[in-house]
């Protein structure tokens, strides 16, 4: 079985900016981005291209840990602190950021099973909400680019499953290769995604189709997902890159008028912080509701995840 590796917050060194609860900092100041120390991310600046690549890379499990968390929000803030519109006049190299993974055939699948298994069965009501709020507020920066002049994108590659769904659907742009799965099986250990699937979706689908989304709980092909409007850009197994790549060079003298519509479209339907965290909040005292048998099938769901990803490694080496 692969390694579970969880770190708590209080293990980082918190940046006294950040509002509480939020992941704390890999404490690299002064280090360019490209030269800091990563375990589980792993960067790449196009300064020609103006794309900024930042791949998820775990070695166990690919889900949302706080370890993962602390190294993706320290790139967060880096986008914020050079290229937010308060500096106005930083360097013109960074127009679109890309979040991605490297784990073969699968983008994320979503939350930290074994750790919502244990504070279920401790009762720990404040450990699922401190999880929670941390996982929501990383995604409300995401869907507001940081609070820079830039154009976000998913690729996913893989599947994106649950939390890593969510992840994907707060980015201006998700490009899905043909072979990659998505979708929402919380329910099958009677949850919800609580991390801001609901939001996302009914912005994207209307609040019809995306409850029944997240009550069918069904995964979907990428090519589904195109039809149904959640996918924006579907390209060939192996090309998401050059893809990307080859839209933003294509587009790039219409650049300022796409990136405003996507400040108009967060602008006349904006969501907010304060609605992540009623929902997930909602989420957490539902996840206390469940029985021994639900968290049994978290479990299960865990650990065929585990026992793939394994598999996927092995035949890497």
């Amino acid at each position: 079985m692969a390694t579970h590796t969880r770190v708590l917050n209080d293990t980082f060194t918190t940046n006294a900016r950040r509002p509480s609860g939020q992941y704390g900092s890999v404490n690299q100041l002064g280090v360019p981005i490209v030269g800091r120390q990563y375990n589980e991310i792993v960067v790449r600046h196009d300064k020609q291209d103006q794309i900024f690549w930042c791949f998820m890379n775990q070695k166990g499990r690919p889900s949302y840990t706080y370890s993962l968390g602390a190294e993706v929000q320290d790139v967060q803030d880096w986008v914020t602190d050079n290229y937010a519109f308060a500096a106005n006049g930083g360097p013109d190299d960074l127009r679109y950021f890309v979040c991605g993974s490297k784990t073969p055939g699968v983008y994320n699948l979503g939350g930290d099973l074994r750790h919502f298994a244990e504070s279920i069965r401790q009762r720990d009501l404040p450990a699922m909400r401190k999880y929670a709020e941390t996982c929501v507020r990383m995604q409300h920066a995401n869907w507001n680019a940081f609070g820079a002049p830039i154009i976000t994108f998913a690729l996913v590659q893989g599947d994106a499953l649950g939390g890593g769904f969510e992840h994907a659907l707060a980015f201006d742009v998700l490009v899905a290769e043909k072979s990659a799965r998505l979708g929402l099986p919380e329910i099958i250990f009677n949850l919800f995604p609580g991390m801001g699937a609901y939001s996302f979706l009914i912005r994207r689908v209307g609040r019809k189709l995306a409850e029944k989304f997240i009550l069918d709980g069904k995964i979907h092909t990428a090519e589904e997902l195109y039809e149904m409007g959640i996918v924006d850009i579907l390209v060939e197994d192996g090309e998401g890159e050059a893809a990307i790549v080859e839209y933003c060079n294509k587009h790039r003298q219409r650049f300022a008028a796409e990136r405003a519509v996507y400040m108009a479209r967060r602008a006349s339907d904006p969501v907010e912080l304060d609605e992540l965290l009623k929902i997930t909040n909602i989420w957490a005292e539902t996840a206390m509701t469940l029985t021994e048998a639900d968290v049994r099938k978290m479990e299960r769901l865990a650990n065929a995840q585990e026992r793939r990803i394994n598999r996927s490694l092995q035949r890497v080496v």
